[in-house]
């Protein structure tokens, strides 16, 4: 059996979302979206389901993360080159992002990383497994 993520995460304005998403490239399955969430595809076994901030609290019981206040999570996508990393990376701050935290280079992995509309922390990582350290 493949495993299968989905990521829920609140979001204060979906169709913000979506064009922010959309200007990196991502795609949305229209399937399971509706007016109070998107879900965006990284590949055929990962999903992040963007929830309307009313929407997300139906699943929950304690308070949203303040994410001007906090960091909930550090989401990190994979990049198949250095350069990638920076033009996506480059994409979301053109599309209204935030930069956050410092460029990491270990030789063998490379990293950036930024906040979406939403203050969620999204890293961008290379990384070349042939050259990992033993």
């Amino acid at each position: 059996m493949s495993r299968m993520l989905f990521v829920n995460l609140p979001i204060k304005n979906l169709d913000a979302t979506k064009k922010f998403f959309g200007d990196l490239g991502f795609e949305f399955n229209a399937t399971f979206s509706d007016d109070s969430c998107a879900a965006m595809v990284i590949n055929e076994s990962t999903s992040v389901m963007f929830l309307v901030e009313p929407k997300f609290r139906d699943f929950i019981e304690v308070d949203i993360c303040d994410t001007s206040k906090a960091v909930e999570a550090l989401l990190c996508i994979s990049a198949e080159s250095r350069e990638e990393v920076d033009a996506l990376v480059d994409k979301a701050l053109a599309a209204g992002g935030s930069a956050w935290g410092k460029l990491q280079d270990e030789g063998f992995m490379y990293g950036r990383a930024f906040r979406d509309l939403d203050g969620h922390v999204w890293e961008v990582m290379w990384m070349d497994p042939t050259a990992v350290p033993a």
